[in-house]
């Protein structure tokens, strides 16, 4: 009987914690941890250390000024960052942008994971319109041992001018 109490007592105790993880992984109660459900399975490597480089262009047709916040950081394989970009609308109308990543070399590229970027979507900027804009990632573990210094790479393009495509159109022909 007393061995059930305590039993018992382990139960429900150990009730609040993992109720705790279960609304993080499957984000209810409004707890949202985006990295637990898309980085679930990740281990920390902190006898490896990776040098991560940022990069930033515009492409010539592209008025904004864009920069890391950061232009480097070391990194453990399987631990989420965070870092932040700047980017400046200076001109006197509204300008809609999209930004390219890349990360070089590129055999790194497959083990470099973004959880959150500007890179999703397009980005408006109103005239003068300054932003911060943030990138959430990890490097996967499974990185190949000669492989110890990443570059993320992004161009941010002018597409004003580009239709939004929210479906493709197929063309069909009659039988």
């Amino acid at each position: 009987m007393a061995a059930t109490a305590v039993g018992m007592f382990g139960f429900g105790f150990a009730l609040w914690p993992l109720y705790n993880v279960f609304c993080d992984v499957f984000g209810i109660n409004g707890k949202i941890n985006p990295e637990a459900v898309s980085l679930a399975g990740y281990t920390v490597d902190p006898d490896r250390e990776i040098d991560i480089a940022f990069d930033t262009t515009v492409n010539q047709e592209m008025p904004w000024r864009f920069e890391p916040l950061v232009k480097r950081i070391v990194v453990h394989p399987g631990e989420t960052h965070r870092v932040s970009f700047r980017v400046e609308n200076p001109t006197d109308r509204t300008i809609v942008g999209q930004a390219i990543p890349s990360v070089s070399p590129g055999p790194a590229a497959g083990y470099f994971r973004k959880t959150e970027c500007f890179c999703f979507t397009r980005q408006t900027l109103g005239p003068g319109e300054v932003r911060e804009m943030p990138v959430a990632f990890l490097v996967d573990p499974a990185l190949p041992e000669d492989l110890d210094m990443l570059v993320l790479s992004y161009t941010f393009f002018d597409v004003s001018d580009v239709e939004s495509v929210t479906s493709p159109k197929i063309s069909q022909k009659s039988p």
